[in-house]
C-alpha cells in the first residue's frame, strides 16, 4: 500500500490510518482535500471488512449527492453496500478506469491508486464533522477494537 514517504500513519492491528487525511470514521471514508476538490476512498479497515471487491458502480459525473447518500455501490464476495458521501458534493471524476484495469485497487492500495471519487464539496458547514490528526487516530483505534478488525491487503 502506498503511503507517501515521510507521511506519518497509525498502524494498529495491521490497519494503516495516515495522519494527513481527514476521516468520516462512522462511514469509513477518507478525504484528501486538493484545492477546491476532495479525493475520497475507503479506509483500510473498510476494505478489510468488505473483502475482495468484485464490482463497483459509480454515480455519474456531475451528479449532486447529499451527505450520507451513495457515491458508488460496492460489491464484494461477502457484502454489497454504498460508498457514502461524507458531505454534500458534486462528483467531478470517478476512478472507474482504474477499477476496470484492476478491481482490487482499493484492497491493495486504499489510500493511493484505490481512490474512488473526486468531488466538489457543496456545504462547507458539513466539513466540520470530519476528523484528522490525533482525534482521527483515537477514534479509529477504538473502532478497530470495537469491530475486532485485523487488516490485510490483497496481494493479487
Amino acid at each position: 500500500m502506498r503511503v507517501s514517504v515521510g507521511e506519518a500513519a497509525l498502524v494498529y492491528r495491521g490497519c494503516i490510518i495516515p495522519e494527513g487525511l481527514h476521516y468520516d470514521v462512522e462511514r469509513d471514508v477518507w478525504v484528501r482535500f486538493e484545492d477546491e476538490s476532495a479525493v475520497l476512498g475507503m479506509t483500510d479497515p473498510a476494505q478489510t471488512r468488505a473483502g475482495k471487491l468484485v464490482a463497483i458502480r459509480f454515480k455519474r459525473v456531475g451528479a449532486t449527492v447529499p451527505k450520507g447518500r451513495a457515491l458508488a455501490t460496492i460489491e464484494s464476495g461477502k457484502w454489497v453496500g454504498p460508498f457514502p458521501a461524507p458531505f454534500t458534493c458534486e462528483i467531478l471524476e470517478t476512478n472507474q478506469a482504474g477499477f476496470e484495469r484492476d478491481i482490487l485497487l482499493a484492497n491493495k492500495d486504499p489510500y493511493g491508486e484505490g481512490w474512488l471519487v473526486r468531488v466538489r464539496p457543496l456545504d462547507r458547514a458539513e466539513l466540520t464533522s470530519l476528523v484528522t490528526g490525533e482525534e482521527a487516530l483515537r477514534r479509529y483505534r477504538a473502532r478497530i477494537d470495537e469491530l475486532d478488525v485485523s487488516c490485510f491487503r490483497c496481494a493479487k
